[in-house]
């Protein structure tokens, strides 16, 4: 006797879904199981099978910044040594080095 299956429909970002049928073939795992097991471990876990909150805010590397995010952040930057909020480098690694234990 076949198993049954429904169909499911859903509508997925073309580069997300083509970047995530990229790697399902080089794993060898048909979309539809793939599909499947992720189902079976909302199910198993009763909810999502990983974490869904928003990352911790991590500075930015320069390369990864558009222009308009480094314009904000020199003019963060200039803002705070105008106000008296920015310290000597020396200062700022000596406290690093001690608190490292270095």
């Amino acid at each position: 006797m076949a198993t049954r299956t429904a169909n499911l429909y859903a509508r997925i970002e073309p580069e997300v879904k083509q970047q995530a049928e990229e790697i399902l073939t080089s794993l060898g795992i048909p979309v539809s199981n793939a599909i499947n097991m992720f189902y079976r471990q909302i199910i198993l876990q009763r909810g999502l099978p990983f974490e869904v909150k928003l990352p911790v805010e991590k500075p930015l590397s320069v390369g990864g910044m558009s222009e308009e995010q480094l314009s904000k952040e020199l003019e963060k930057g200039h803002a705070d040594i105008l106000n008296g909020r920015a310290k000597p480098a020396k200062e700022v690694f000596d406290l690093i080095r001690k608190e490292n234990g270095i």
